[in-house]
């Protein structure tokens, strides 16, 4: 069965909704920071900061291409191809939403509510919204620890103990 083509475009259009924000976003951080301020690699720096934003940022843009491609094979009646590009769209994202556990808080206006319009989507598996909502909720920048041995048992844990 062919995917549905007015659901892909839903889709598409909220993608590139979020990949605006996000490179808003960019734009007021690159403006604040520099456009690379190298240095500090600490969870919540400047570096981080800007990293986290771009692979997000990045992160969107792949998803968008994949639900374009799988749009585009749809028309031209190519469903197999078709359905595998949605199956790549809808896998877990590289950097969401891990990008935002590098950032400052507080997180900017226009990250947080791409990262709400991501997880609202339900493109992505249940665990990435789990991971926005921990990422959100997040009172400051928690990756790369300071403590490697404690961040692998906390996501052991967190991964035997999953929000309901």
């Amino acid at each position: 069965m062919p995917p549905d083509l007015t659901e892909l475009a839903r889709t598409g259009r909220v993608l590139e909704e979020a990949r605006s924000l996000l490179e808003a976003d960019r734009a007021r951080l690159e403006e604040r920071y520099g456009p690379s301020p190298y240095g500090d690699i600490a969870a919540g720096s400047p570096d981080q900061t800007l990293r986290g934003i771009r692979d997000m940022s990045s992160s969107v843009s792949d998803a968008l291409e994949r639900i374009a491609l799988a749009a585009g094979y749809s028309v031209l009646g190519f469903d197999q191809r078709a359905d595998r590009a949605l199956r790549l769209a809808r896998m877990t994202p590289v950097s969401i939403p891990s990008g935002a556990d590098r950032m400052a808080r507080p997180l900017g206006e226009a990250t947080v509510r791409a990262l709400e319009m991501i997880r609202d989507l339900g493109l992505f598996p249940g665990e990435t919204a789990i991971a926005i909502d921990v990422a959100l909720a997040a009172p400051q920048a928690t990756y790369p620890p300071a403590d490697w041995d404690a961040y692998a048992r906390e996501k052991r844990w967190r991964s035997e103990h999953p929000c309901p």
